[in-house]
């Protein structure tokens, strides 16, 4: 199976006609969206294109469940490339190694480029503050920033994706969700996930308070020494800030158990990104990020 062409869309047909995209990173959020919006639009194909900011620090087992049900679906996946523009020179790597705040230039790059006037995001209010203040239709301006006093009532659930030239809205349909929502969700619909959601052995190191894997971003440092565990991982992402949690949690079940107990948010818990200052989330929401 060829991996999805960098910069480009693989599989299904392109149509310059649908404007709306999903993120879809192969993390359970976006792969419960997207298992909704197959549900929601069957027999037919699911009418928008699907788009992934891969940071090239990406977990291998992540993108292989992404490839494997871009070609089950015949869906369109456009997946923009944050090593292409370190390439081309148009961004720096960081000191700290992280491709995370990297995200979003070029995922304005491609909301533009595709002419996207809606994303759907599988943001959730409980994740994080930031998340917590935005509405489920978010207005972006031309700039794709994030303006809190800009957003709209949503009274009743009535929506207002209105926008003017050049701005575009995100829509987080899962946002009134939990964590353990989704869980059970996934659980009662039988959704097939990366195996890394659940407990595995795998080599990690300490650093932060946080359980890392080793890998081509710059870890482990020469005093972090590697050690088998038996860890899963809450959320996906960037492996130089995305955390493993010490776990037994092997079946959806013991998932659903282990989080109805926890007193610590997925990101909270397990992203370093999150935590560079009080404001990380929203300060990237305001540049762009989703």
């Amino acid at each position: 199976m060829a991996p999805a062409d960098r910069g480009g869309v693989r599989g299904g047909r392109a149509d310059a006609a649908h404007r709306e995209g999903a993120g879809f990173s192969g993390g359970k959020d976006s792969i419960v969206m997207l298992h909704l919006a197959l549900k929601a639009f069957a027999p037919a194909a699911v009418p928008f294109s699907l788009l992934h900011v891969d940071t090239g620090h990406n977990i291998p087992e992540v993108l292989d469940y992404r490839d494997r049900t871009d070609e089950r679906h015949g869906l369109r996946l456009h997946v923009a490339s944050v090593q292409d523009f370190i390439d081309r020179g148009e961004l720096r790597e960081r000191p700290d190694g992280t491709r995370n705040p990297l995200q979003t230039v070029p995922l304005l790059d491609a909301i533009e480029k595709n002419r996207f006037d809606a994303v759907f995001g599988g943001g959730r209010r409980d994740e994080e503050k930031a998340r917590a203040k935005e509405r489920v239709f978010s207005l972006r301006d031309e700039f794709g920033g994030w303006d809190p006093r800009r957003q709209r009532p949503e009274l009743w659930q009535l929506y207002n994706g209105r926008h003017s030239p050049g701005e575009h809205v995100r829509v987080f349909p899962l946002s009134n969700w939990t964590e353990l929502d989704v869980w059970q969700y996934i659980a009662r619909e039988k959704i097939e996930l990366p195996a890394i959601y659940y407990a595995h052995e795998r080599k990690v190191f300490r650093r932060n308070g946080m359980w890392l894997a080793p890998g081509e971003w710059g870890g482990p440092k020469d005093e972090e020494q590697l050690e088998l565990r038996q860890v899963r991982y809450r959320t996906v992402g960037d492996m130089s800030c995305t955390g493993a949690v010490e776990s037994d949690a092997d079946t959806v079940e013991k998932v659903i158990a282990e989080i109805a107990a926890s007193r610590l948010t997925e990101r909270g818990a397990t992203r370093a990104d999150d935590k560079l200052s009080e404001a990380a989330m929203e300060d990237r929401k305001r540049e762009g990020y989703f």
